[in-house]
């Protein structure tokens, strides 16, 4: 069996989490592959809005497998609020969620060091969650992150003080004034939270799911064009967005990838700073926004608005081997009298 992968094709928010819940009953399995609570899946029942960050969207679905894969980073105060939100709407979690031992820890100090960051980078701002994904990452890939498995071990509290030590040499060098201590409280209590779940290796899990025929659909945050590789650079997330990613994220070779769903909205939004062609700086934009209610689910911000690029979408098509497109509010443009595409860039009087 071949695992099914679903991903955002422009610059996040193109209502995955939406897709995702309505696929989920063709599924036995929805793992999420990257990313952290930096992302805001927004899913409504009954007029009650649910915002799902860490945990994958199937879990509404009574009897679907939920892993949050290797890749992924988790803030365990997060995860706590969300874990408790669930459990106050009855969703048993206990029974259907399980998280990988490789996922990487976010510590309260991650947060605070990606708050030193972006204040130093003054106007070079790139316009962060702040949720401290992106120290978390660095953390790995410089073999100094805490990670899901760890929390078992009787030496992980000795562990969890040498690592936020070095954040606050760091931290001292930004001459950034923190308070990580008084995080900490709620962020052990999620770690005991996060104890009560079965914490697996992912990969081998996944991949005796997919030897059992069970249907997986991997699912993605963030979208492509904030790929770190391929987005638009610096001006990215801080984990590999495309479909290559679901292979690292849950421990999968390329081959057992099948149906690749892509999904974009009839026109493109922006969060944070970095370019946007077809930006609508004008009424047209505002439209948008007011009519698609085009305000960040994790940080409220409003989110920049512009016309469909057609140019970036195909590169994202390309980029992840799309097999299936699917195209997300197109009745926020019911009321405009003429919809434009960007068709090609012009760049120093060359097409």
């Amino acid at each position: 069996m071949k695992a099914d992968v679903l991903l955002g094709l422009q610059w996040g928010d193109e209502g995955k989490g939406k897709v995702v819940d309505v696929l989920t009953s063709n599924y036995d399995v929805i793992a999420r592959f990257q990313g952290g609570p930096n992302a805001g899946h927004s899913l409504e029942f009954n007029n009650i809005k649910h915002v799902l960050h860490t945990i994958p969207s199937g879990v509404f679905h009574k009897g679907t497998i939920n892993i949050i894969g290797n890749g992924v980073v988790i803030d365990p105060i997060i995860f706590a609020e969300e874990i408790d939100a669930l459990s106050k709407m009855g969703v048993d979690l206990l029974s259907t969620l399980k998280i990988s031992k490789k996922a990487h820890l976010i510590l309260p100090s991650h947060r605070e060091l990606d708050a030193a960051s972006e204040a130093a980078k003054g106007k070079s701002k790139i316009g962060s969650t702040l949720k401290g994904i992106g120290p978390t990452y660095m953390d790995k890939t410089g073999r100094n992150g805490l990670r899901v498995g760890d929390i078992i071990r009787a030496d992980f509290k000795e562990c969890y003080n040498t690592l936020k030590n070095k954040h606050k040499d760091i931290l001292r060098q930004y001459n950034y004034n923190s308070n990580i201590e008084q995080h900490e409280e709620a962020w052990f209590k999620g770690i005991e939270a996060m104890k009560k779940f079965e914490l697996i290796d992912s990969e081998v899990t996944i991949n005796q799911l997919l030897d059992k025929k069970k249907r997986l659909l991997a699912e993605g945050a963030q979208g492509s064009m904030l790929d770190i590789d391929f987005g638009s650079y610096p001006f990215v997330t801080s984990s590999t967005t495309v479909c290559a990613g679901a292979c690292i994220g849950l421990g999968i070779a390329p081959n057992r990838i099948g149906e690749v769903f892509g999904i974009f909205k009839a026109y493109c939004t922006r969060v944070g700073a970095g370019p946007f062609p077809t930006e609508q700086e004008n009424s047209t934009g505002e439209a948008m926004r007011k009519i698609g209610f085009e305000f960040g689910a994790t940080t409220g911000r409003p989110r920049r608005c512009g016309w469909l690029d057609l140019v970036a979408l195909k590169y994202a098509i390309m980029l992840n081997g799309v097999t299936s497109l699917i195209m997300m509010k197109a009745d926020v443009l019911d009321t405009f009298d003429t919809i434009k595409v960007a068709i090609a860039y012009k760049i120093n009087g060359k097409t």
